[in-house]
């Protein structure tokens, strides 16, 4: 799957990510190289060509750190090594240099709200009991109540449930999402001092960028009644320490997740000393409406542009519900609160809207994100079996929320029944039978296909688009048309029935068939502008 024939065009070294298409891999979903089930840097490393044809600048991985798997790897036991169902440590350089060898970049993520309870530092902190320096690296505290029986406080974990855990001694520590993921101490200059080595770690072994798990919940204020823990002021000098330390590698980036209602409060992350950019969860959560996208649109330029930082374009990633199942429902918006699994959604529909908003946001300034299996138009597997579910949420919440492992489902590569090409043993999740028709293998062959679309406008984005800036353009009502310097037309068609085209000189791209001169509904257009 290689021998593309359009332009690849080489981004500057220090600024790369400011347009850069990144890719999110959930290793564990991806490639099997070794027929256990589970993904791995050997499959990963078997498929670069791949992501190399597909137009990709950069790889994002989850973690890849050893882990129980208590929370999908986001309860780290070893931030300095690869947990073994990954490979080695001596494999994951190897990948690095393999990336970079077909031009791409490598983003890891580090989470430092939380390690697992397995972390040498915790199991250190229960053996040494209150009061000791090891208990000060997380947030263990007294309970309420005669003899301690009553957690600290009523803090209620993002995941349900009680947000602390007693331990035998009585104490009780911090935890805002599962029990085996107890809360470090920001306060502590120890964790600030361990993190800013496991940062210099992972750069001197060639990572281009860090992705910072849950940035802005670092900092918490025990004594509040409140569940006051997001966004305090004290979080901003952890991540200036950190972009120091980036800066003293030259191209390496800080990439924010902060989900942040108040635009104001999120610019503050993006400031020239911290992180370089951050996730745009406003446009990934906004519903498929021509007013609602605007306003993110226009909301999103303005947090940025004034800081210099360049805006991120996001459709999904490993918690959110794929595009295709979303934008097929009636309610088309994301909310983690409420997934809305189970109500209905029309795959045709949602197909169809699904490819109109990859153009929209290939076409926008900034950098773009696509989450595996995004570019294969794979829908959210809500009719997954009971027992083969491994989402802490669906655990937590009494299994009333099925929670996020729908979107994790390993992917389809060749052939006609399961595991799909994705490796020799049976996948971790179990795969639809129905994705015979989505694999990679059928895809690369038709050039109508989900796939196909995401090729080819990848490739058009590096020679076209990326970093920059946009014009809006005169409309009718319920389409959004920009212009971009290159002069290439976006417009998207979110009304009911059929518009007429921008003037241009020529169609470069569409997201599904035009008619004749008109743009039907739910569909985008890249034209030649005239």
């Amino acid at each position: 799957m290689s021998g593309s024939a359009f332009p690849t065009v080489t981004p500057d070294p220090e600024t790369w990510w400011r347009g850069a298409a990144i890719y999110q891999v959930y290793l564990r979903s991806f490639a099997d190289g070794n027929g256990d089930g589970v993904g791995d840097l050997a499959g990963l490393r078997a498929r670069l060509p791949y992501l190399a044809d597909l137009g990709v600048g950069a790889i994002w991985l989850n973690p890849w750190y050893p882990s129980p798997m208590a929370d999908g790897g986001y309860d780290v036991a070893d931030y300095r090594d690869i947990e073994p169902a990954f490979g080695t440590l001596a494999e994951a350089e190897t990948f690095i240099a393999e990336a970079h060898g077909l031009g791409i970049k490598t983003i890891i993520d580090i989470v430092p709200n939380h390690g697992s309870d397995r972390q040498e530092w915790f199991v250190r902190a229960l053996r040494a009991g209150p009061g000791s320096a090891e208990r000060e690296r997380f947030l263990f505290r007294a309970g309420r109540g005669e003899s301690g029986e009553l957690p600290p406080n009523d803090w209620q974990s993002i995941f349900g449930g009680p947000a602390w855990t007693r331990v035998p001694d009585g104490e009780w520590y911090l935890h805002l999402f599962a029990p085996e993921q107890p809360d470090f101490n920001w306060t502590n200059p120890e964790v600030v001092t361990e993190f800013h080595d496991v940062l210099r770690f992972w750069f001197d072994r060639g990572v281009d960028g860090i992705r910072v798990d849950s940035a802005a919940v670092l900092i918490k204020d025990l004594g509040s009644a409140e569940e006051s823990y997001t966004d305090h002021d004290g979080v901003h000098e952890i991540y200036r320490g950190w972009r120091r330390i980036a800066d003293d590698y030259g191209g390496r980036i800080l990439i924010g997740e902060v989900w942040l209602p108040d635009q104001e409060r999120f610019a503050r992350y993006l400031r020239p000393d911290e992180m370089h950019t951050a996730f745009n969860f406003d446009f990934l959560a906004c519903p498929w409406d021509p007013d609602a996208l605007r306003r993110s649109i226009d909301t999103t330029l303005a947090t940025h542009v004034p800081l210099g930082a360049p805006p991120t374009w996001v459709l999904s990633n490993h918690d959110v519900t794929r595009p295709v199942t979303r934008y097929g429902r009636a309610d088309t918006s994301f909310d983690h609160a409420d997934r809305k699994h189970g109500m209905p959604s029309d795959p045709v529909l949602g197909e169809r809207r699904a490819r109109a908003a990859a153009l929209l946001a290939m076409a926008l300034p900034g950098a773009l994100y696509v989450y595996q299996g995004e570019e294969l138009g794979l829908p959210e597997v809500e009719d997954l079996p009971d027992e083969a579910r491994q989402d802490p949420i669906w655990f937590r919440s009494g299994h009333t929320d099925l929670g996020r492992d729908g979107c994790r489902v390993p992917l389809p590569w060749s052939g006609d029944e399961p595991p799909f090409g994705f490796g020799a043993g049976e996948p971790w999740l179990p795969q639809p039978p129905e994705w015979k028709a989505l694999t990679t293998e059928v895809q690369f062959a038709d050039p109508a296909s989900m796939l196909t679309l995401y090729r080819t406008a990848l490739h058009l984005r590096r020679a076209l688009l990326g970093d920059g800036a946009m014009t809006w353009l005169d409309a009718p009502d319920a389409v959004l048309a920009f212009r971009r310097e290159s002069g290439l037309v976006c417009a998207v068609n979110l009304g009911a029935g059929p518009v007429d085209l921008p003037a241009h000189e020529s169609v470069l791209l569409a997201s599904g068939p035009l008619d004749g001169d008109r743009l039907p509904s739910d569909t985008a257009v890249w034209l030649q502008g005239a």
